[in-house]
């Protein structure tokens, strides 16, 4: 089956967040909730509960606002795959990454390794959750759901060549009405990513790497050696620190 992808025409999205919406109801994720009369907000990244939100990014003291609807952007070189101990974290037929929650230990090293911050950790069933690029509705002939809910098709799904195509001719169309920094962002990105993005702005500007890098599973071990290092010299140095007050007092 030829790779489906999505592409996330930003200067098309009006910041509805209906995609967010969508994703919330048909993969039953929990709203999250403000201490303030129960208000619902939204959220501030991406977490096991929120698998898709809209980026609001001010430019020119409010003058401007740029969105970008953030969601996992299923690598071709996909640094969770690379560093999963478990074998949870697999390749779709449709070319999407999909973690098998059955198989998931909890390790976390998914969360540490993902350059765009996209998975997260439901302390309730102790695995790592994202967007599971709606396999369900897509292994059925349907598109996903963020998709199908966008009111201005700034959310694309089908064949990744196609909608290539498409984000070419489109970036053309941009940069001829005078946005000159506008380019594809995900075309060639950790060998090409499932969300391509249409972008007005440099890609550090929506939060995004400019040059992501795929993890390996050296790299989060040399990661956590160094965390557990430090945990210990913290418990060393407050040891000391005690060791020396009670002989000071003696």
């Amino acid at each position: 089956m030829a790779r489906k992808g999505l592409l996330i025409d930003t200067s098309l999205c009006i910041g509805c967040r209906g995609c967010q919406v969508a994703c919330k109801q048909w993969n039953s994720r929990p709203a999250l909730k403000t201490q303030f009369a129960g208000a619902f907000e939204n959220p501030i990244k991406l977490s096991s509960r929120t698998w898709q939100r809209v980026k609001f990014v001010e430019r020119g003291d409010g003058v401007e606002w740029l969105f970008m609807p953030d969601t996992c952007k299923h690598c071709s070189q996909a640094s969770c795959m690379e560093v999963c101990p478990s074998g949870a974290i697999k390749r779709t037929e449709v070319g999407s990454v999909f973690y098998d929650e059955k198989i998931c230990i909890g390790c976390r090293y998914c969360i540490e390794a993902c350059p765009f911050n996209v998975p997260g950790f439901n302390k309730e069933t102790g695995t790592a959750e994202k967007c599971t690029f709606c396999i369900d509705r897509v292994s059925n002939g349907l598109k996903t759901a963020c998709a199908t809910a966008c009111p201005t098709s700034a959310i694309s799904f089908g064949d990744r060549e196609r909608l290539l195509d498409m984000a070419r001719k489109r970036i053309k169309v941009i940069r001829a009405e005078g946005k000159a920094n506008a380019q594809i962002y995900g075309e060639r990105e950790l060998g090409g990513l499932g969300t391509t993005y249409i972008l007005l702005e440099r890609p550090s500007v929506y939060d995004l790497p400019e040059e992501p890098q795929v993890a390996t599973k050296n790299q989060i071990l040399d990661y956590i050696t160094a965390t557990v290092a430090g945990v210990i010299l913290l418990f060393t140095t407050i040891a000391a620190f005690r060791e020396r007050g009670s002989k000071g007092g003696e």
